[in-house]
């Protein structure tokens, strides 16, 4: 049994028409990389025109939002929906870090925020890789880029897509060897990534997922020949690719387009300040070079010796005739009037406040405030848009979580064992998923919290615990009074300091009966 030619030739068909329509983003996203790589005069320099000086303040806007969100790396947790469920959920809050830290998930993140801040989308492939674990199979979170993946325009939700095509480069010969039946000299169906430049020979390899009577299948092929299909396997013909029926990938947006999975980024928000920056500091520094170096007029009949004259290591320089300021005048530069670098300062000052990258967020002050405390408050107030940026990549992470849960729930099917590292220390779990699938199949709500947090905000949670340690918080014989406080209070910790009074209140009563 073969799979269909005249549907492969109609989904290529619908794999060139997106790629057509993606053509102005992938554009973007070549300007965008130069400007990452402070190369931007390649493109705002005109014919002919000598590149400038170049400054890094919206590389550095970019450096401080990275550093925002490494900040608060998230950590998924399981809730259950039903009270039968809470031990699944409180295993799978453990197994799930442990699987992600398993495939390298900070380091993705951590490139694909990057990703993000230049180009406004981070795109996650959550897939199961069968070579993972010794041969056993693992989830496989890795990133995508975006001029890799294609998808039907003017869809919102990736997951309306008619179809989604992921492209891969692989090596003609590895590729021939893993699939032998591969006719050879086949050729790409699109161009996806410029060929190496040692002249290696490749291939494109496109992932076609698409759904089809609510399940979702794979169809794996290179130029027109397919090389995989989860239609024509006996193993996935009547429960498709993966069970959970989802393209397995999840976009993180940073500032949304309408009618589009994709936004854009900070550098297509402060990309014209830092141009004109770099525009006014060429301009300043030609004019400082040139009142730094001294010109001369001198007339043909000057009679000097220009090879002396030019040499500043001579002391003498001959002249014929009487030496006067008519024969050789100094030729003076145009002052440069102090409202341009004004106008620079004020450029600079706009890339930062538009990029909501003061100071302060960066923990310096020009008020001279050096309490940790106080620049932790002047953080927390500045930092408005980082939250609100984070809060919402948490909301994808949660997605992200999802498709992690539910390829263990359809792959864990033998026990495996994971060592868990918390504050009570090293634990070793076992788990497989027989208790999630079959007759009785929770539901589960994943939220994202923080595992990693901002040095100021641990010290001014510290100094939180101090002054409510000097208030008598903790003290038992004010246990029921501090209780009353806690009611009106909000902090983190707070139900910690509440579960110590009211056992310490629970003992009181005791004593008493």
């Amino acid at each position: 049994m073969q799979f269909p030619k005249e549907r492969l030739e109609e989904a290529i068909g619908r794999l060139r028409e997106y790629k057509r329509a993606k053509a102005p983003l992938e554009k973007r996203l070549r300007e965008e990389e130069l400007w990452y790589q402070l190369r931007h005069w390649e493109l705002i320099g005109g014919e002919g025109e000598r590149p400038g000086p170049t400054s890094a303040w919206l590389f550095n806007n970019l450096a401080n939002k990275h550093a925002d969100a490494m900040d608060n790396f998230p950590e998924p947790v399981v809730l259950p929906r039903e009270p039968g469920d809470a031990k699944d959920a409180e295993a799978l809050s453990r197994i799930i870090p442990a699987v992600l830290d398993r495939c390298g998930f900070e380091q993705t993140y951590s490139d694909q925020w990057w990703y993000k801040l230049k180009h406004g989308t981070a795109v996650y492939g959550v897939f199961w890789n069968p070579a993972l674990e010794h041969g056993a199979g693992d989830v496989d979170v890795t990133p995508i880029d975006l001029q890799n993946i294609f998808w039907e325009p003017g869809v919102r939700d990736i997951q309306l897509s008619r179809d989604l095509f992921i492209a891969h480069r692989w090596d003609r010969e590895t590729l021939e060897k893993e699939y032998p039946q591969l006719e050879k000299g086949t050729g790409d169906v699109i161009d996806v990534i410029t060929r190496t430049a040692d002249g290696q020979d490749r291939v494109t390899v496109i992932d076609w997922y698409y759904k089809k009577d609510g399940l979702l299948h794979l169809c794996k092929f290179a130029g027109e020949h397919v090389l995989y299909a989860s239609e024509l396997d006996e193993r996935c013909r009547d429960t498709g690719w993966y069970a959970h029926g989802l393209y397995p990938v999840v976009f993180d947006t940073l500032f949304p387009v309408a009618g589009e999975p994709v936004g854009f980024g900070y550098i297509a928000v402060t990309k014209a300040p830092q141009e004109y920056i770099d525009r006014l500091g060429k301009n300043i520094m030609e004019c400082s070079l040139m009142a730094s170096r001294p010109r001369y007029f001198a007339g043909r009949s000057a009679g000097i010796n220009e090879e002396e004259f030019l040499d500043w290591d001579r002391p003498i320089v001959h002249v014929e005739g009487a030496i006067s300021e008519e024969r050789v005048r100094p030729i003076q530069p145009y002052p440069l009037s102090e409202t341009y670098l004004r106008v620079q300062q004020m450029k600079i000052d706009e890339l930062k406040e538009t990029s909501s990258n003061r100071d302060f967020s960066a923990g310096s002050t020009n008020a001279g405030v050096t309490a940790a405390s106080a620049i932790s408050a002047l953080q927390e107030a500045g930092n408005k848009t980082s939250r609100d940026m984070i809060r919402a990549s948490y909301r994808a992470y949660g997605r992200l979580g999802a498709l992690c849960l539910e390829l263990i729930r359809q792959f864990y099917d033998v026990g495996r064992c994971f060592r868990i590292t918390g504050e009570k220390g090293t634990a070793f779990v076992t788990y497989s998923s027989r208790a999630i699938r079959g007759a009785h199949r929770p539901d589960f709500d994943i939220v994202m919290t923080a595992q990693k947090k901002n040095p100021f905000a641990r010290v001014s949670q510290n100094e939180l615990a101090k002054e409510l340690y000097d208030r008598g918080f903790f003290r038992p014989d004010l246990a029921e009074q501090a209780m009353g406080a806690l009611e009106l209070m909000d902090f983190e910790g707070k139900e910690a300091v509440r579960a110590y009074l009211a056992k310490h209140l629970e003992k009181e009563e005791q004593t008493i009966a």
